[in-house]
């Protein structure tokens, strides 16, 4: 649970973030089972208002989670591939021996078509370790930002340290960070 403190914080954020930003609120993810950095409803339900075909989104989606969800590299190289499949689009097949097609997870060209979200305590379980990044930034149901916030009265090096840690593969949940591109 977070303080009093911190709550109001919160409010005040997600409240600049849906009534001044048009974001969507997700939703208070504390006790929600199966949290992920690429949620696969939203991001499908993008593509097809979108008109993307139903082969090209599942392909798309399978591509982006892999990558997500993979250990291969460092986290670094998996953030820069994400990065290029983000900004460059998704080279998909919709069926063998066809030409590829490219998919774009987030339309940069028409921004209005894409879906900002913001969720809170959006919980993270991997073992017995559990964390909880405070505020979640979503494009088309992929996480794209954390905001981890402390109160006045703490150092910042806290919130760093929190962040950096929250990333360590071997305790925590690095998979999670592969779709981030902001921190802070």
């Amino acid at each position: 649970m977070i303080n009093e403190i911190e709550r109001i914080t919160q409010n005040r954020i997600i409240k600049l973030f849906t009534e001044q930003l048009g974001y969507v609120y997700y939703g208070n993810w504390e006790s929600r089972e199966g949290n992920s950095n690429i949620e696969e409803e939203r991001l499908s339900g993008n593509l097809k208002k979108r008109g993307v075909a139903d082969p090209q989104i599942n392909a798309c989606i399978k591509e982006l989670y892999d990558l997500a969800s993979s250990n291969a590299g460092s986290l670094y190289d998996r953030n820069k591939a994400m990065y290029a499949k983000l900004r460059y689009g998704v080279k998909v097949r919709p069926e063998i021996g066809e030409h590829h097609d490219t998919v774009f997870p987030i339309d940069w060209k028409n921004i209005e078509n894409n879906e900002f979200g913001i969720a809170e305590e959006v919980t993270l379980n991997k073992e017995s370790n559990v964390r909880r990044p405070d505020i979640v930034l979503y494009i088309n149901g992929i996480a794209i930002g954390v905001l981890e916030l402390k109160r006045g009265t703490v150092h910042i090096e806290e919130s760093i340290n929190q962040l950096i840690s929250n990333q360590d593969g071997k305790y925590f949940n690095e998979w999670f960070y592969s779709t981030i591109q902001v921190l802070n």
